[in-house]
């Protein structure tokens, strides 16, 4: 027999209610005609779900496998439709995820002006999941900063920025023009494996109070400036590498248009 999707959601609503009124005001629907439809999807099933007394509404041994099978079947047809309309968004949107400190308006801007019909979105990309609202969905592409999992994703390097060490203004270190690694290594520094802040602005107010220092990327440094904070080069300190990234599996023209001009313009910024 075919599975009616329709009586599902409302024997899953009289299920998670226990009370058919209740069920009916969440469907929009009057109780008779909920109470109409359960009794002919039982027929349909040929078993009984539900034994309703006059106080309550129970479910019967099959009630609670099928309302325990319908919580999988439901969340899979939920995201099946819900693919099928970002694809069919993707179409007609392009959304842009990046990482704190990258900007991609000069990109964004070129791609407007050859695809003027699309709609182009920005979605901040959180530093210790920046791969996450490609694999959600939000984002069909990231500009984005290593490290991060790249599992399933194609990049495209952009290039290469400097980090730098971020202080208090007050620290004796931010009277120097700059520095080595050699000069951090008795100082008390941030996200490491034992002491790591939940996002940016945790880490600068703990940096500004006298907490720590850390090793951030410049453009982040510069995004978060404020007077007292100070950030100085290092020397040997290891750049950080920024790259487009996407969904290996995803071909849309789109995109492809996407990354080429993003390409020749974030090489040339």
């Amino acid at each position: 027999m075919d599975l009616d999707l329709r009586k599902l959601r409302y024997f899953v609503a009289v299920a998670e209610h226990r009370h058919f009124g209740r069920a009916a005001q969440q469907l929009y629907i009057a109780q008779p005609v909920l109470s109409r439809q359960i009794k002919a999807f039982e027929q349909e099933l040929e078993c009984t779900l539900l034994v309703r007394t006059t106080r309550s509404t129970e479910l019967t041994a099959a009630g609670k496998q099928l309302y325990k099978e319908a919580q999988e079947i439901l969340a899979v047809v939920d995201t099946a439709v819900r693919r099928v309309h970002d694809v069919d968004r993707s179409d007609r949107r392009l959304t842009v995820a990046f990482s704190p400190g990258l900007h991609v308006s000069d990109a964004i801007r070129a791609f407007t002006s050859r695809h003027p019909a699309i709609e182009t979105d920005v979605v901040p990309a959180r530093w210790w999941e920046q791969d996450l609202p490609l694999r959600d969905g939000r984002a069909q592409v990231g500009y984005l900063r290593r490290p991060f999992d790249d599992s399933g994703l194609r990049t495209i390097s952009i290039g290469h920025e400097p980090r730098v060490a971020c202080m208090s203004a007050a620290h004796p270190l931010a009277c120097r023009d700059e520095l080595t690694s050699a000069d951090l290594t008795d100082q008390r520094m941030l996200d490491t494996p034992t002491r790591r802040t939940s996002s940016l602005e945790e880490k600068f107010e703990l940096i500004a109070s006298g907490q720590g220092i850390a090793l951030v990327p410049l453009s982040v440094a510069r995004s978060y400036s404020r007077p007292d904070l100070a950030h100085l080069p290092v020397t040997d300190a290891p750049g950080a590498e920024t790259c487009l990234a996407f969904l290996a599996n995803r071909r849309e023209k789109l995109l492809r248009d996407f990354l080429e001009i993003a390409t020749a313009t974030l090489l040339h910024t």
